[in-house]
């Protein structure tokens, strides 16, 4: 088995063409600035993030009807804190807080249902923001308040699924050469749910944890196969039946199963039911958001048809850093006009947005 100390060398050492890697969770993007990860690998490797920010995709729509429901006599939003500053077309939930609006910080959905109980007068609206990571919580929430018969709670939902936002960028982005996997989206999904994509796209997709070893460790299987894969190719050229393929490798194995969460995938789908979700710097997307089903729509805050998105300054380039295309301090707004405490993109807003996380640490 090769050791760490190996690994960095190689990857130190590596001058073969470049490579862009796509690092699709931002907690893998902030561990790797972290721990300085790129400055263990060659130049000649570059890490790029993707569109693993939930708070960073969602419509400047949501966020409106946020809003509307926040002024909204006898009714109270309900939300993550990483939610209070993403800037929709009437402003932020903060701005709006500060005038008067009833925003309340929640640590879990759960707690709400409780609140609903105690305060029969009061609608509460829960802002469902995430990925398949976080969406069982809100299954369960739901689960919940239809067992005790609450009927002022409603959840306005922005939950997505990270595969077909991934299938859109190997099908739109030709640059990008392969990808690490989302740990905390692999741990419900499975290993296998990226076998597709592979096979179609020819990509290797990883599954590594977040420990710095482990971020290693999943570019260098990253870089192997696709040195493989490369010299596959010649051997096969000169008359060869050998050719070497991408592959799915699962590198945490303590988490992630080849199957995923079963239990949590079926609170899932017995709450859910996919739908197309607009992905701000995306686009649409079809069946990338998730929507209660038709026999829980008592508890729906109008979920569907937020599919308009905010018109940012021209200067710009949140899209552009979303899908990999260029890293943030390549913005020209990114550090001067565009800052957390000032924040144009939603990529700046949150603990996971790349532009954040290249703001703290670059």
């Amino acid at each position: 088995m090769i050791s760490i100390e190996q690994i960095i060398k190689e990857l130190k050492e590596y001058d073969g063409p470049v490579l862009k890697i796509m690092e699709v969770c931002g907690t893998h993007t902030a561990s790797i600035f972290k721990s300085g990860v790129r400055s263990l690998i060659s130049p000649n490797i570059r890490l790029i993030s993707g569109p693993g920010c939930p708070v960073c995709v969602t419509p400047a729509a949501y966020i409106d009807r946020c809003i509307e429901y926040a002024l909204k006599e006898n009714h109270v939003l309900v939300t993550f804190g990483d939610m209070m500053k993403v800037p929709g077309r009437r402003g932020s939930l903060s701005q709006v807080k500060g005038d008067g609006a009833k925003v309340e910080l929640m640590y879990s959905p759960m707690e709400i249902v409780e609140k609903a109980v105690q305060n029969p007068g009061t609608t509460y609206v829960i802002a469902g923001v995430g990925f398949e990571t976080t969406v069982p919580a809100y299954a369960l929430t739901m689960e919940e308040a239809a067992r005790r018969g609450v009927k002022n709670l409603l959840l306005l939902t922005a939950l997505k699924t990270v595969m077909p936002a991934l299938e859109w960028i190997c099908e739109n982005e030709d640059g990008i050469d392969g990808f690490l996997c989302p740990g905390h989206v692999s741990v419900i999904i499975g290993s296998s749910a990226y076998e597709s994509l592979a096979k179609q796209y020819d990509k290797p997709f990883v599954v590594a944890g977040f420990e710095p070893e482990h971020i290693l460790a999943g570019i260098y299987d990253i870089v192997k196969q696709l040195e493989s894969k490369e010299a596959g190719q010649g051997t096969e050229s000169a008359g060869s039946a050998h050719k070497s393929e991408t592959a799915v490798h699962n590198l945490y194995k303590n988490a992630v199963k080849a199957e995923g969460n079963k239990k949590a995938q079926e609170i899932i789908s017995r709450y859910f039911e996919p739908g197309s979700a607009m992905w701000r710097g995306l686009g649409m997307i079809p069946d990338s958001g998730l929507y209660l089903r038709p026999e829980y729509e008592a508890f729906d805050g109008g979920s569907k048809g937020l599919d308009q998105d905010i018109e940012l300054p021209e200067a710009c380039r949140c899209g552009d850093v979303i899908i990999g295309r260029i890293n943030p301090n390549e913005c020209p707004m990114f550090g001067k006009a565009c800052n957390p405490m000032n924040p144009y993109g939603p990529c700046m807003v949150s603990s996971e947005g790349a532009c954040g996380i290249w703001y703290r640490n670059v």
